[in-house]
């Protein structure tokens, strides 16, 4: 799998001028709020992005949304900003820290958040078929073992892809594995100096895709590995036009 194209826009981002705290924090509230949105979304929140707008920025209640859903949207929120502040130290990717992701995404359900299921589930239109509750802890550990032997290996959008796959697969708690592993997901891009990527509501048909593709092609991570890329390149382009932008008007 080719990542040269991600690997020069990330070498040309680190060469250029760093934007300033004031317009770093503005993009950041920007795509926290998108990503809140989208990720909610896709576990199916009926929240708008002006509404998670609104709820994270303004503290504004929505007449007629569910306090589940403006409790998602802070979690969300909250559970980001752990995850970049712990980026930003390199902290260790750990059971604990993945059951402090889940206890923030989960801030709702104080029985089920941070602790792994105890009852069998089963992810509606999905080609696998979930373990059993017992085997979630030994899995986990192995996840964990063989994802360290994998980032030395191969490129880490392709490991951090793959460790999405079996993550989701494994489906480890009752609720909030989608948000939690998509978090998770950009915790270890952060951490090896790559932008956090926003998976789009809109493309949640393609993304599901990618799942399905994994399990029926002997767990291939291709399809999720240039998903991912994609979405690397959109956001790198981003801040390197907005960059590229300021020099030129500066």
């Amino acid at each position: 799998m080719d990542f040269r194209e991600v690997d020069v826009l990330h070498e040309k981002l680190k060469a250029m001028r760093p934007l300033n705290a004031t317009e770093l924090k503005r993009l950041q509230d920007e795509f926290v709020i998108n990503n809140t949105y989208n990720s909610n979304a896709i576990e199916g929140s009926t929240l708008t992005l002006r509404e998670t707008a609104l709820i994270l920025s303004e503290g504004i209640t929505i007449a007629e949304k569910p306090l589940k859903e403006h409790l998602d949207a802070i979690g969300h929120r909250d559970a980001f900003e752990y995850v970049q502040n712990l980026a930003k130290n390199d902290a260790p990717l750990t059971e604990r820290t993945i059951k402090d992701i889940h206890s923030l995404v989960l801030m709702n359900d104080a029985l089920n958040r941070g602790v792994y299921r105890s009852v069998p589930v089963a992810v509606l239109g999905s080609l696998h078929a979930t373990p059993e509750p017992y085997l979630v802890p030994q899995m986990m550990e192995e996840l964990l073992r063989d994802y360290e032997v994998a980032k030395k290996a191969k490129h880490i959008i392709e490991a951090a892809a793959e460790f999405h796959l079996k993550f989701e697969g494994i489906h480890p708690f009752i609720d909030g594995n989608g948000r939690t592993g998509r978090l998770i997901l950009n915790f270890e891009l952060m951490k090896a100096g790559l932008l956090p990527v926003n998976i789009k509501f809109a493309h949640r048909r393609r993304y599901y895709d990618c799942f399905d593709d994994y399990y029926a092609n002997e767990q291939n991570p291709r399809a999720m590995a240039e998903l991912i890329a994609e979405y690397e390149k959109e956001e790198l382009e981003k801040y390197i036009s907005i960059i590229e932008g300021k020099e030129k008007n500066g």
